[in-house]
């Protein structure tokens, strides 16, 4: 007997290792724990980018630059919580002084983390823009026009909104971000 595998049998062979991989894939984002909400001691990872998937660190987020687009990652089973679009998070860095009395305590050294979904229509909020009243940079939605100020909790400065972005507690851990 010939120990030559045949060409068939390599072609059949590799049919079968990428359906199997496709398979586990598609088990893979078919996950249920990837819809899960944002949970207490999740790591924040890069949404986009060539960093995408990477732990955000306190060294990534600088002061004055536009926000970054997270998702938070499961640190004990590392199953990143992408399956909902609900789940994206915007950080960005502002100086700690100029943070109201209920934003302070959820900020780890001035960095906030908010819902990157709008809470009038359920756009993507994508902007990092000058106020239409003020000086200072805003999250907006472009669907709508509504702006959050990042520094009082994400309330809404303008636009049809009825309410500010969902926040999430930060801390720092090990250079990390770790939601509270």
């Amino acid at each position: 007997m010939d120990d030559h595998p045949t060409r068939r049998s390599v072609v059949l062979g590799t049919l079968a290792a990428c359906a199997s991989a496709a398979s586990a894939a598609a088990a893979d984002d078919d996950d249920p724990r990837k819809e899960k909400r944002p949970q207490k001691g999740d790591l924040l990872v890069f949404a986009e980018g060539d960093r995408e998937g990477q732990t955000i660190t306190l060294a990534d987020i600088k002061l004055g630059e536009p926000p970054v687009h997270a998702w938070p990652k499961d640190a004990v089973n590392a199953i990143v919580r992408d399956g909902s679009r609900l789940n994206e998070v915007l950080i960005v860095r502002l100086d700690p002084d100029e943070l109201d009395d209920d934003t302070r305590p959820r900020a780890a050294e001035g960095i906030v983390a908010y819902s990157a979904i709008c809470s009038h229509a359920g756009c993507p909020v994508t902007a990092w823009i000058k106020a239409s009243e003020g000086n200072d940079d805003v999250f907006k939605c472009m669907c709508h026009n509504s702006e959050y100020d990042p520094r009082r909790g994400a309330q809404v400065v303008f636009g049809p909104a009825p309410r500010r972005l969902a926040a999430l507690p930060l801390v720092i851990k090990d250079g990390a971000l770790v939601i509270a």
